[in-house]
């Protein structure tokens, strides 16, 4: 957008008007159309300029220890970047068409606010460093928003399991019934996995929170001297031990986005059995109209939209990070152009699990579980065999021959159409004479659950212990979103 617009300052002289290229000295033409195009970067990368922009503030402090800046120079450069940035956020600046990136964006805008001073910018740094730099500041800053609403998930699991303890639910393998569980257990398996990849995002920015700004284009700066001042200044706990890999890698890329696919993997996990739980057959869950979906036909639907969209969000995350792997997996040390894939991965997992993870921790607060059908399930499928199979071995009958035994007794169930707890004495004893009446004392699924009470198990106790000791990890969790000292934007 080249026209004057409200709080922008007027261009200096007329050539500071004109499309900036930060390289072009040793070329007898101009680009090709064609180049122009692809060589411009797509729009993500141009969501970076605060980031961009806190590095410059760091930058122009190295400068002045390096003796090219002044104090006043200084000051006015910092001033300059502080008005740039509030017309960018309040959309009164905007990239051109002809600008390549993010860095030719801001130094053309910086150029035609201060003149040649402007310039002085650049000295000692690199697109290269930059552009590594801005990414690890985004992702380092929008990981404590991941893990905010991270957090917000996790309560919402946390606060519907307290509520269903106790509450008999099917536990399942292949999706036939095999055991009676909790259904509080069932929903912190899901927590579990949640809380893991919160801290997969904890382990992730602990190795990866290096600067890389004073590598410069490959082999570090003969200006920006002091790296790890920079690096302190941008939250950083150190800066780059080598500068061709502070520039050429993108591990902490790929790493960043193996973490949000496998995030994105266990919400479609738990978007599948909400979309399961509402279904006819099952009718264990009800979802809160506000977080529900209607036909535009069919007037009594009532659908679950927001799981079904978490699912299908799910595989463009997986999709981002095979095409940085992908990207990566050939290319010579140190910069190429086709680490310019990063960007868009990157900001379409932020952007995407922003969306689904307030909908998620909304839909599982509010839904309403129906208790009397799922305790009705959970003894059906006879899934209360293995306690018959477990009152023999502690018998003394090995657990092969109870495993025979327990069948054949399923198999009389069947034939009979009665459940374990029916069969009477002479239908025991029919079976195998250590089938004793005693035994339908655990056929209950309380005594069931009672029964699995070592530490994991799915015993009311435990599972309550279960969710006090998660209620420890995610105050850790809390201290790491709210402890961050880098930019924020």
């Amino acid at each position: 957008m080249r026209t004057n617009l409200p709080g922008v300052r007027s261009e200096r002289r007329a050539s500071v008007n004109q499309p900036l290229r930060l390289w072009g000295g040793r070329f007898t033409a101009d680009p090709d159309p064609a180049l122009t195009r692809l060589s411009r970067s797509e729009a993500s990368d141009f969501g970076l300029v605060p980031y961009d922009l806190a590095g410059s503030r760091a930058h122009i402090r190295e400068l002045g220890r390096a003796g090219l800046l002044g104090d006043a120079e200084i000051a006015t450069i910092q001033k300059e970047i502080d008005a740039v940035e509030k017309l960018h956020a309040a959309g009164l600046i905007e990239p051109w068409p002809e600008d390549e990136d993010v860095q030719t964006f801001l130094e053309r805008v910086l150029t035609q606010r201060l003149g040649p001073l402007g310039g002085k910018v650049r000295a000692g740094r690199s697109r290269n460093d930059q552009a590594a730099n801005d990414l690890k500041l985004y992702l380092r800053h929008h990981a404590r928003g991941l893990m905010k609403n991270l957090l917000s998930l996790q309560d919402a699991i946390v606060a519907q399991a307290r509520e269903h303890v106790a509450t008999p639910a099917p536990g399942v393998t292949h999706l036939q019934a095999a055991q009676p569980i909790t259904f509080g257990h069932h929903l912190m398996a899901h927590a579990q996995a949640f809380a893991r990849d919160a801290e997969r995002l904890i382990d992730w920015d602990r190795r990866n929170a290096v600067s890389p700004l004073g590598a410069a284009a490959l082999a570090g700066s003969a200006i920006a001297l002091n790296p790890e001042l920079v690096a302190e200044e941008l939250g950083y706990d150190g800066s780059f031990e080598n500068s061709v890999d502070a520039v050429g890698s993108r591990d902490h890329v790929a790493e960043f986005l193996f973490v949000t696919a496998m995030h994105a993997v266990n919400l479609s996990r738990l978007a599948e059995e909400i979309v399961i739980w509402c279904t006819q057959p099952y009718r264990w869950i009800s979802l809160h109209d506000s977080f529900a979906t209607g036909s535009s036909i069919m007037p009594q639907k009532k659908n679950p939209d927001i799981a079904e969209l978490t699912r299908g969000r799910s595989a463009r995350l997986i999709g981002g990070l095979m095409t940085m792997l992908a990207a990566l997996k050939s290319l010579p040390l140190s910069y190429n152009r086709d680490l310019a894939e990063d960007k868009n991965a990157c900001c379409d997992a932020v952007d995407g699990l922003a969306l689904v993870l307030p909908a998620m921790a909304g839909l599982i607060a509010t839904m309403t579980v129906d208790v009397a059908t799922m305790r009705d399930a959970a003894s059906r499928g006879f899934t209360l065999a293995t306690e018959v199979a477990d009152f023999l071995a502690r018998r003394g009958v090995a657990f092969s021959e109870a495993h025979e035994i327990t069948g054949a007794l399923v198999r009389l169930c069947e034939e009979t159409s009665c459940q374990l707890h029916e069969i009477d004495d002479a239908g025991l004893a029919s079976i195998d004479p250590r089938l004793t009446p005693d035994i339908r004392e655990h056929l209950t699924l309380e005594a069931a659950l009672d029964a699995r009470m070592a530490k994991g198990g799915t015993s009311p106790a435990r599972v309550a212990e279960q969710i006090d000791r998660l209620t420890q990890r995610l105050a850790v969790q809390r201290d790491w979103a709210g402890g961050y000292r880098g930019p924020q934007p």
